[in-house]
């Protein structure tokens, strides 16, 4: 039978009575189904609601068709009574971020025509995905709209019109619809049909704010928070940026500044420190004699590009395999080999087959890493 979605009829109840449908035991724990229910399902691009079932943890919900599954790790007797319980405070910040969502994106629609082609509300980020993308100007501008209408704190207005009044009515949605569809109505900002809870009016919400926007798809996918869940963002990173200027000696404003300036002078003194690291390696080459055919040095810190010169240098001079391994025996090493003579790709196929190392390139150069003792490589290399 249809499951009775109780959370379509009051958004703020948050324990309900119900009668088990059926149980049965399946990889998570058991899938169990009521004759209704307050928990809303995973749909619509919203993750479930969290809670109890007479005290077990509901791990899961989900929807198909007209009947909601809940995964349980503990079994219930079919046709017991049992009592329910959501989390309010998950359920009432997936309130806040999905009307918060519905408000930009009828504004959106309204003012530029951009339509809402994604939506992702989760524990960790919530987005809103678009067929075209934005300004850096209309994003502020937008922010600030959506604001207003949380401060003026109108009705949200759900329900199911009939399929004569859904015929004429003017709504957002992606799939065409003709009856049984649930309309979300936000009084002068937006109208769409929608399967989840919402605020009663918009000064629920609390505030809405963009985190970040990037191309996508053709358009443009935008991060944002809403009510507690901005709240909570906005502690965290005043706490960094209070820590931050604690440990530089500045103030707000001057944060960047000072945090570009340590950027800069922190790639000076790295490539001052691998200018003279080049200039090392190149007085230890300068001391081996030419003679000798295979060239393997072991290093303990360099940088790639400087481990490349080495190679490039010693292939100049030395006509058999050239290499310089960058590491310790404990915790391996990175290398790069090179040679004019040897196919260096059947050096490194060694490598693999004898000392499980990773790499590749060219019949001229090699590069990878390798978890073995200096002494075995070498070996395996003469």
């Amino acid at each position: 039978m249809a499951t009775k979605k109780l959370y379509d009829i009051d958004a703020y109840a948050t324990t309900f009575e119900a009668k088990v449908e059926s149980c049965e035991a399946v990889e998570m724990g058991f899938a169990v189904t009521l004759d209704q229910t307050l928990f809303f399902p995973e749909e619509g691009g919203q993750t479930p609601d969290k809670g109890t079932i007479n005290g077990i943890e509901v791990l899961d919900v989900q929807i198909k068709g007209d009947v909601i599954t809940h995964f349980l790790g503990e079994a219930l007797s079919v046709g017991a009574a049992v009592q329910g319980e959501i989390d309010w405070k998950y359920r009432f910040s997936n309130m806040q971020q999905h009307s918060g969502e519905h408000i930009f994106s009828g504004t959106a629609y309204k003012k530029y025509g951009y339509r809402n082609v994604g939506f992702h509300l989760s524990d960790q980020i919530v987005t809103m995905d678009f067929d075209h993308s934005f300004t850096e100007e209309q994003l502020a501008e937008m922010e600030w709209a959506v604001n207003e209408a949380i401060v003026a704190n109108v009705e949200v207005v759900t329900g199911y019109p009939s399929k004569e009044e859904l015929s004429q009515m003017e709504y957002r949605s992606k799939i065409d619809f003709d009856e049984g569809v649930r309309i979300v109505e936000i009084k002068g900002y937006d109208v769409c049909a929608c399967c989840a809870p919402h605020v009663a009016r918009t000064g629920e919400i609390g505030i809405f704010k963009i985190q970040s926007a990037q191309n996508y798809k053709g358009g443009m996918r935008i991060s944002f928070l809403c009510g507690f869940r901005a709240l909570e963002e906005y502690r965290n990173k005043s706490k960094v940026i209070t820590e931050l200027t604690g440990i530089l000696t500045t103030n707000q404003e001057q944060l960047a500044d000072n945090v570009q300036k340590l950027k800069n002078q922190t790639q000076t003194l790295k490539n001052q420190l691998m200018n003279a690291k080049q200039t090392i390696m190149e007085s230890k080459i300068a001391g081996i004699s030419p003679d000798e055919k295979n060239v393997v040095l072991f290093e303990t810190d360099l940088d790639t590009p400087v481990m490349r010169n080495v190679v490039n240098k010693l292939v100049e001079k030395h006509e058999g395999i050239c290499g310089v391994f960058v590491g310790t025996d404990a915790d391996g090493y990175n290398y790069i080999i090179g040679s004019k003579t040897v196919d260096c790709r059947e050096v490194a196929s060694c490598l693999k087959d004898n000392l499980g190392a990773r790499g590749g390139g060219s019949a001229q150069m090699v590069q990878g890493s390798v978890g073995a003792k200096a002494d075995d490589i070498l070996k395996l290399i003469k």
